[in-house]
C-alpha cells in the first residue's frame, strides 16, 4: 500500500497533476467607475466641485482671450489710409469697428492724435494694461486651485488614516483586509486633488502664455502706430 502510495504521488508530479486542490481564489468584486470614486468620502465633493469650477473658468476664459487677442493685419493699413488723408474721423471709425483688445488699444491712440507722443504712449499702455486685466480675471482662482485641490486630497487621506487607526485601537483587530481596503478607499481623494490640481495648472499656464504672447505683440503694434502719426506720409516705407 505504502509502494501503491508513494507510485502515485510520482505519477502526478511526473505529469504534472495537482497532488493537493489548491484553495480557491476569492472573486473579486468590480464596481463601476462612480462607485469606485464614491469611496474617496466626503472630501471627494469639495474636489469635483473644483474640478466643474475649473473646466467652466478655463473654456469660457479660452474662448474670450482667443477672441479679443485676434489681430487684424489690415486695421493699422487701413487706419494709415485715413491719416495719410487727414480723416482722423474715418480712422476713428475703422479702429471702432474691430471689437479687439488691439482695436481698444489702438483706438486709444487715435482719440488722443493731436498730443505729445510721450502722452499718447502713455495713454496706450494703460489701455494695454487694462485689455490684460480683463484677460487675466479669475485666472488667479485656477493658480490657488491649483494648490487648493491637491490639499484638500491630503486632509482626506489623513483624515481616513486617523479613523483606520482609531478603529484598529478600538477592535484591537489589525488584519492586512481591513487596513488595506480602508487605505485605498481614502487614497482615493489624494488621487482626485491631485487630477484636479494638474488640470487647473495646465490650463493656469497656457492661458498665460496666450496672454503673454498678445502683451509682446501689442508693443510692436503700438510702435507702428507711433511711427504712422509721426510721419503719417512716410509710414508705409520701412527704412
Amino acid at each position: 500500500m505504502a509502494l501503491f502510495v508513494v507510485g502515485t504521488v510520482v505519477a502526478q508530479v511526473e505529469t504534472g497533476a495537482p497532488v493537493a486542490e489548491t484553495v480557491s481564489q476569492p472573486k473579486i468584486k468590480e464596481i463601476s467607475a462612480i462607485e469606485f470614486l464614491l469611496k474617496g468620502g466626503v472630501f471627494l465633493i469639495p474636489i469635483v466641485l473644483l474640478l466643474f469650477y475649473t473646466i467652466s473658468v478655463g473654456i469660457e476664459k479660452f474662448l474670450y482671450i482667443r477672441r479679443v487677442t485676434r489681430f487684424d493685419a489690415s486695421l493699422l493699413s487701413d487706419m494709415r489710409s485715413n491719416l495719410v488723408q487727414g480723416n482722423v474721423e474715418n480712422a476713428l471709425s475703422t479702429v471702432s469697428r474691430d471689437k479687439t483688445a488691439y482695436g481698444n488699444v489702438i483706438k486709444e491712440g487715435v482719440q488722443t492724435i493731436g498730443r505729445p507722443v510721450s502722452e499718447i504712449e502713455s495713454n496706450m499702455e494703460k489701455a494695454t494694461n487694462i485689455e490684460i486685466g480683463k484677460m487675466e480675471k479669475n485666472l488667479g482662482h485656477l493658480g490657488m486651485i491649483a494648490g487648493l485641490a491637491p490639499t484638500l486630497g491630503f486632509v482626506g487621506t489623513i483624515s481616513g488614516v486617523i479613523k483606520i487607526f482609531y478603529s484598529i485601537s478600538i477592535t484591537e483587530n489589525v488584519s492586512i483586509g481591513n487596513i488595506s481596503a480602508g487605505l485605498y478607499e481614502k487614497m482615493i481623494a489624494s488621487g482626485a486633488g491631485l487630477t484636479v490640481g494638474i488640470i487647473a495648472f495646465a490650463i493656469y499656464h497656457i492661458l498665460n502664455g496666450i496672454i503673454d504672447n498678445y502683451t509682446l505683440n501689442v508693443q510692436k503694434v503700438n510702435m507702428d502706430f507711433v511711427n504712422i502719426i509721426q510721419r503719417p506720409n512716410h509710414g508705409d516705407k520701412t527704412k
